[in-house]
């Protein structure tokens, strides 16, 4: 046996990794589990997405290697999308990078500015990923808290009083994972101010800005925050390609040649039929959005009920695809409840601790379960 990198003493395995292979396993042996611990899309792209798929790949030149930078009409369809969406003007030459998912922007970002020991501010509770990434490349994680007295917003002035330094790197994510919190624009302004004192990337992660969300907003429509700050955004929410892997950072241009610099030794593009199923969703009219969250309203209402026959708390102004509930007084830890309810009930529910201590007392329920599955759930708790 080889030795492994050191690097790979800083992480542990995804937990989800790990829980849905207990999971697996009791399914295997015959009990009847329901997983509302995974947000991963379950309904379909659109029609007209698969059949652009499916029509492109008899396309000349489909099954060549690709541009690093992605088909330029995808980066077109990328600036008109933010331009209609958010009012965020960007050139598409030089400002939008595609990504094989946004996953994939969070180590490239990382590889292209942190230097070993620099310092990166993660959110308590935040994804996972951030702080794992984070130790790999080598940085140090400066865990900054969220919590529900300020509606999951970090409080900058006492951040400010820390020595910031070695600050490199400040990930964010409005509307928030896990707990669906959303910032206003002026808060926004706020955290863009910040970064500019402290000489300090801010990179916002922004994959749920159109689920249930009536008013969807770009950290980059603050004004002048190209300067110091970047954006991921992905379709895997929005329009149900998860597994398509499609992504996209936007920002200032030196930014942005930054990680190309870093992409371009690590992949040889994206495939072309995704590219271009990509740019017929990105197009999508009104009537995608709203047929979508009409589907999450109601999965919505139906995780509500769930959530009350557990006793749990929970904002109903939080938007997003999961369901964010404050256990009730007297509850064990959160990983002991919901151990307790996938081997008493057979229904798995993530723990608020998987994203950080702060998410101690809490679970995350997700809306990517049919509602027959939910009703199913709840008729468990009336036996």
């Amino acid at each position: 046996m080889i030795d492994t990198a050191d690097r790979l003493h800083t992480v542990e395995e995804y937990y989800f990794s790990k829980k849905l292979r207990e999971v697996r396993g009791l399914i295997a042996k015959g009990r009847p589990i329901i997983n509302m611990g995974i947000g991963s899309p379950d309904l379909a792209p659109s029609d007209a997405v698969i059949r652009s798929f499916q029509n492109s790949v008899r396309d000349a030149g489909a099954h060549q290697y690709q541009s690093y930078q992605g088909l330029p009409e995808l980066r077109q369809t990328i600036s008109s999308f933010y331009k209609a969406k958010f009012g965020v003007e960007t050139n598409s030459d030089s400002e939008i990078l595609p990504l094989m998912g946004s996953k994939e922007g969070i180590m490239h970002i990382s590889m292209a500015f942190l230097n070993s020991g620099d310092e990166v501010l993660i959110p308590n509770p935040g994804y996972p990923t951030y702080a794992a990434v984070t130790r790999l490349v080598g940085g140090k994680p400066n865990f900054y808290d969220l919590k529900a007295s300020n509606n999951w917003f970090p409080d900058l002035k006492a951040l400010e009083e820390q020595d910031l330094s070695r600050v490199k790197l400040m990930w964010v994510s409005y509307p928030h994972m896990p707990t669906g919190a959303t910032a206003s624009l002026s808060q926004l302004k706020e955290l863009v101010h910040f970064a500019r004192r402290n000489h300090i990337l801010l990179v916002n992660d922004n994959p749920y800005s159109f689920v249930l969300s009536k008013n969807p907003i770009s950290l980059l429509a603050v004004e002048g925050a190209k300067s110091t700050a970047l954006e991921l955004n992905s379709l895997s929410k929005t329009f149900n390609m998860a597994g398509w892997r499609v992504g996209m950072v936007l920002g200032d241009q030196a930014h942005i040649e930054a990680i190309l610099k870093v992409k371009s030794n690590m992949d040889s593009g994206m495939f072309y039929g995704i590219q271009k199923g990509a740019i017929v969703a990105l197009k999508s009219g009104k009537e995608w959005f709203e047929q979508l969250d009409a589907i999450y309203e109601t999965r919505r209402g139906l995780m509500y009920d769930l959530a009350d026959r557990l006793g749990c708390s929970y904002d109903k102004n939080a938007v997003g695809m999961f369901v964010w509930a404050r256990l009730p007084d007297g509850a064990p830890d959160s990983e002991s409840y919901i151990d307790e309810l996938l081997y008493q009930k057979d229904i798995f529910i993530a723990p608020g601790t998987v994203f950080g201590s702060n998410g101690e007392g809490y679970i995350r329920f997700s809306l990517c379960v049919k509602k027959e599955k939910i009703i199913e759930a709840i008729e468990r708790f009336k036996i």
